[in-house]
């Protein structure tokens, strides 16, 4: 039922896209979105509450993309439910048919619109994508209740950092949730290649790119402000490191933007090449529009077709 998992066990390389959620409540709006990268990425990932800032839900995203022909990805964090929640919602994901899940421990509430919300972590990306594996193989609860029928046929994902500190430890972190059922794995911004090379040669060692697809995590840098929000340590997990900095600041202000596309055109087709690598994941920060543009850049061509839905009788399977 999962066309992305198709795509990454045959091998062609691959690209998913983040997709903001609208910060409403029009599901046509959010369909407006997705048509951007109609026929430029292979799946979608609908953000849930990324930041910790609040927009339409992932779940709701995930429908109207679908129905837009995207495949949707369906993040879920562990920040904002406890365990009764989560396993509720994965069981009400698999019942309309979403079997593409990306699991995530979240940020904390302090870094969004809602500072004075309390964070639940009840479980972490670990212990969550166990969970899932536990629902959809065992077909049993955490507490041990059996499930009637079981959510089959779940894709289950996870994300990374391959530049965290310390450096000796990053593979192993990632071999941790390939161990508790991760089949793919997005990262964050790869700036530099080099380390990032270092950190897939570690787990191509280890076996575990066969087991687990790696998808490099690509961006753009906009502008100035940008490059001194995302070097500011302000958000979770991204690093910039000094030589692209100088790079961006090098060029004149209005061309930080043109500079930062060069960039990551640059990285995603370094990466193509890389053996252990599966594709790329594009991180988007609501500028979807110009997804086909950095694509074009990179030698990538379009013509990716649209996904149906699943057929009543097959989104009903997983009930």
């Amino acid at each position: 039922m999962s066309a992305l998992r198709d795509r990454l066990a045959s091998g062609a390389f691959t690209i998913t896209s983040e997709l903001s959620p609208v910060r409403g409540g029009s599901a046509e709006a959010m369909k407006e979105r997705a048509r951007l990268l109609l026929g430029w990425v292979d799946a979608v990932n609908l953000t849930d509450n990324q930041g910790a800032h609040v927009r339409m839900s992932s779940w709701a995203s995930a429908i109207a993309a679908r129905e837009a022909g995207l495949e949707p990805i369906m993040q879920m964090t562990c920040r904002d439910r406890n365990r009764i929640a989560l396993q509720s919602d994965l069981l009400g994901a698999a019942s309309v048919g979403m079997t593409n899940l990306l699991f995530m421990t979240g940020d904390y509430p302090k870094f969004g619109d809602h500072p004075g919300a309390k964070p639940v972590f009840d479980l972490d990306s670990v212990t969550m994508l166990w969970t899932a594996r536990k629902m959809r193989d065992e077909g049993k609860l955490l507490s041990g209740n059996e499930l009637k029928p079981p959510p089959s046929g779940l894709f289950l994902g996870a994300v990374e950092n391959p530049f965290a500190p310390p450096e000796e430890f990053r593979a192993a972190r990632a071999a941790k949730k390939i161990a508790a059922g991760a089949q793919f794995m997005q990262t964050q911004y790869v700036f530099d290649v080099a380390a990032f090379e270092r950190w897939v040669g570690a787990l191509r060692d280890e076996g575990l790119t066969q087991r687990c697809s790696i998808l490099a995590g690509v961006g753009v840098v906009r502008s100035l402000r940008a490059l001194d929000f995302m070097s500011s340590g302000k958000v979770p997990g991204v690093s910039v490191p000094d030589f692209v900095q100088r790079r961006l600041r090098g060029v004149h202000p209005d061309s930080v933007g043109q500079e930062g596309a060069k960039l990551a055109a640059e990285v995603i087709a370094q990466v193509k090449a890389m053996p252990g690598v599966a594709g790329v994941h594009l991180l988007t920060a609501g500028y979807e529009k110009k997804v086909p543009e950095l694509l074009e850049m990179a030698g990538i061509a379009g013509g990716r077709g649209p996904v149906e839905a699943p057929a009543p009788d097959v989104a009903a399977a997983g009930a």
